[in-house]
């Protein structure tokens, strides 16, 4: 008797995050964090390794437009965002598919 043996391990450096506005799931180098520090302050995290609540949010215009219509952002960082916020995030996604 033999028994062969197929081991498929998935790389150990890639991580996948569900990402809620757009129902897919993405590896984490692929998105853009939302931080919400101390004091409700809204921030964007480039290295994605600052203390506080982060939220996941694709790199394209229109899962940005889905999060400013149904408050995405503002559920999963418990916090009201202003328009201003969501004007950066957008220049940051014109700037990442340029």
């Amino acid at each position: 008797m033999s028994f062969d043996v197929i081991l498929d391990f998935a790389a150990p450096d890639r991580r996948e995050i569900y990402q809620e506005i757009c129902e897919e799931m993405k590896e984490k180098r692929d998105l853009i964090r939302i931080l919400k520090e101390d004091e409700n302050r809204i921030t964007l995290d480039p290295t994605g390794r600052k203390n506080g609540r982060g939220a996941y949010l694709c790199r394209k215009q229109e899962c940005l437009a889905m999060a400013v219509k149904n408050r995405g952002l503002e559920r999963s960082l418990k916090c009201r965002i202003d328009s201003g916020i969501y004007q950066a995030l957008s220049e940051e996604l014109k700037e990442a598919e340029s």
